[in-house]
């Protein structure tokens, strides 16, 4: 008898689910008290079913992960980043607010003519820092503005200081729902037989068509320069406090666009040696924008949809201006090794939002705590001077 290629498909999937469910073991995790997860009141949140134990389980796997790859890494055992652990380099940086800001958006750091001192670490997303530059990727974009007003949304910083905005160049995210980025994670951390051949089935399956559609988008990304390219926050954040909150996504893009040229034979590390060059020689420019929610039907709790700027357009909030400098230095390397970022970094009037933001909280800070204490011994682990 002959079976369709629907009917095979129904054969084998009650199969590839039974893998799925039993491949890759649950990492050990500790429990996340509801005192110290974020609550879904923000404009448009809504708590999924079981987020909290997710996010806890995300870590668990990443902590995992990120011990072992330590483990393996015979010449400096050092923990690193789970993801974006290549960086192309950290640069200091000017951030200016616009002078004639509308009052609409001069909440928090937006307030006019505010000038800050920044730290800006350019990175590739690949969790292999080895990977060449040449490859497709997702390329991250992370500010550190300093010298800022008023204590954050982290527990532990009582002095604040300081405002963290992180960006990807791509305007959206892979996945939204807790329980399919759990699998996704746990089979990306896991070095099991049946995890390495299910990688890819899995991945489809917990990412769905558009889930899988985005990332393939996010990771075929190539550029010629760090300060070229666009970067987006992906993800919605609040922009204000109390009833007049509302929600936005926020943006980087150079002052002036440019064509992306590749290098003919481009080095593994081309993207570190065309930031170097560049900031050898002159300056650079980048405006910062937020792109205001304009309607409810674009839903902040769903992160792989994009809201169409024609609808909501982006608007200039600052400039950040990049120096001449000499970055590459191994002491800055190292400093910028380093660093911790993190959306919830903020102040309140800049509150993340949605729930891949809400399990980034407790995932962000349980493997920075990690990869900090191997790395640079107990806290405190004070953020860097402007």
């Amino acid at each position: 008898m002959r079976i369709n290629g629907p009917s095979r498909l129904a054969a084998t999937l009650p199969f590839l689910l039974l893998l799925i469910g039993c491949a890759a073991p649950l990492a050990p995790y500790d429990p996340i008290e509801a005192k110290d997860y974020p609550s879904a009141d923000g404009p448009g949140e809504r708590l999924q079913p079981d987020e909290r134990e997710n996010a806890a389980k995300i870590a668990g796997a990443i902590k995992a992960g990120v011990l072992r790859r330590a483990e393996l890494d015979l010449e400096s055992h050092k923990v690193r980043r789970d993801a974006h652990p290549k960086a192309h380099g950290c640069v200091r940086a000017d951030f200016r607010v616009e002078s004639a800001l509308d009052p609409s958006l001069a909440k928090g750091v937006f307030q006019p003519n505010a000038a800050y001192s920044a730290w800006i670490r350019f990175s590739n997303g690949n969790a292999d820092p080895r990977r060449s530059d040449a490859d497709g990727d997702g390329r991250g974009m992370a500010v550190k503005l300093m010298g800022v007003k008023g204590r954050t949304l982290l527990p532990r910083d009582e002095t604040g200081g300081a405002q963290d905005f992180i960006m990807i160049s791509h305007p959206v995210f892979i996945i939204n729902d807790g329980a399919d980025y759990e699998r996704l994670v746990r089979y990306q951390n896991d070095d099991g037989v049946f995890a390495r051949n299910l990688r890819l089935v899995v991945t489809a399956f917990s990412l769905g068509w558009k889930g899988l559609t985005n990332a393939i988008d996010t990771t075929a990304k190539k550029i010629d320069n760090p300060l070229n390219a666009r970067y987006w926050s992906m993800v919605p954040y609040q922009l204000g406090t109390g009833p007049e909150a509302a929600a936005i996504k926020f943006s980087a893009r150079p002052c002036r666009a440019t064509e992306t040229v590749l290098p003919a034979d481009p080095a593994p590390d081309f993207l570190r040696q065309a930031l170097r060059e560049t900031l050898t020689t002159g300056s650079a420019c980048m405006e910062f924008l937020v792109q205001p929610r304009s309607s409810n039907d674009m839903s902040v709790e769903d992160s792989q949809t994009e809201w169409p700027e024609e609808k909501a357009p982006f608007r200039k909030v600052a400039t950040i201006t990049i120096p001449a400098q000499i970055f590459d230095t191994p002491e800055q390397n190292e400093s910028c090794d380093n660093l911790s970022f993190t959306p919830w970094h903020a102040l309140p009037e800049h509150r993340p939002l949605g729930a891949v933001n809400r399990m980034r909280k407790a995932i962000y800070e349980r493997i920075s705590d990690v990869r900090r204490f191997n790395n640079l011994g107990p806290p405190p682990h004070p953020e860097p001077k402007p």
